[in-house]
């Protein structure tokens, strides 16, 4: 149940609440969206919230990654190994990589451009849209939330500063994968014999292959919960503004004149152009 229930009367809208999270659009860098595709397929997309997309993208990166062994050739080439490096690549699965890398820094820096465009049309229409969702499984409202303490949840665990300000579909998959890249790399084994003072053997447990998505994985989720809780909080007090506006305001009150068409006209908070007497 929603407390406003969309009449598809708008052509574009700004946000949709649901029980699984917030979506919203909203100004952004497409250099920056397009970075970080360049740093992990899919984690362009899923800034923007095209999940489906993202995931795809993500799960494309880390399987293809793995049999091509680009990772553990960044490691060698880090070492300044070049031999080794250019012989652990397989040429078979490489080939497959560079094309679709291209094609995700790409389509996210060209969708970025695309809704930054949807989103100022979007914001002078100002339509309503629902900020309340309650069924039977979850409720989610907006509310301003602290863009510290998401920073901090991401940094203790990937994931847990989506679910702070739930983005429950984002946290499910970064969950997930984190607990997958932990399994895998042995990180965690590492760190239990780094404190035992097992120093060698806590560099020899650890899969170096693994492990190199840790840096990218920590940086997306540090980041995407900080900036949508900015973001977050900014739509909390456009939805009350508005509904301050439409309940309390008077139509003719204003906040200053022009000229329009020789005739001086006000300007107030509802978008009204109302002749001054």
């Amino acid at each position: 149940m929603n407390n406003y229930k969309n009449d598809n009367t708008a052509r574009r809208y700004i946000a949709y609440v649901s029980i699984f999270g917030t979506t919203q659009i909203h100004l952004r860098n497409p250099y920056i969206i397009a970075w970080w595709s360049a740093a992990f397929p899919g984690f362009g997309h899923l800034l923007l919230s095209k999940y489906l997309r993202g995931f795809v993208l993500f799960i494309w990166e880390v399987v293809i990654n793995i049999k091509s062994h680009v990772n553990l050739a960044m490691i060698y080439s880090f070492q300044g190994n070049i031999d080794m490096a250019k012989e652990v690549l397989n040429t078979r699965w490489l080939l497959i990589y560079i094309p679709v890398y291209i094609f995700a820094i790409w389509d996210s820096y060209r969708t970025t451009v695309d809704l930054n465009k949807i989103y100022v049309l979007a914001e002078r229409e100002n339509h309503n849209f629902n900020s309340f969702s309650i069924g039977a499984m979850e409720i989610n409202y907006l509310d301003k939330r602290n863009p510290i303490l998401s920073v901090v949840w991401s940094l203790l665990m990937p994931g847990l500063g989506q679910l702070y300000i739930h983005r429950i579909i984002a946290a499910f998959f970064v969950i997930i994968w984190a607990v997958v890249f932990f399994y895998y790399s042995h990180l965690l084994e590492g760190i239990s014999l780094l404190f035992l003072g097992e120093i060698k053997q806590a560099t020899a447990v650890l899969n170096k292959e693994w492990l190199l998505f840790f840096p990218s994985l920590y940086g997306f989720a540090t980041f995407d919960s900080y900036i949508n809780t900015v973001e977050n909080n900014k739509l909390a007090e456009k939805v009350q503004k508005n509904f301050f506006e439409k309940t309390y305001q008077h139509p003719s009150f204003c906040i200053g004149t022009r000229k329009k068409g020789g005739v001086k006209t006000c300007r107030s908070f509802l978008h009204l152009n109302t002749p001054v007497t």
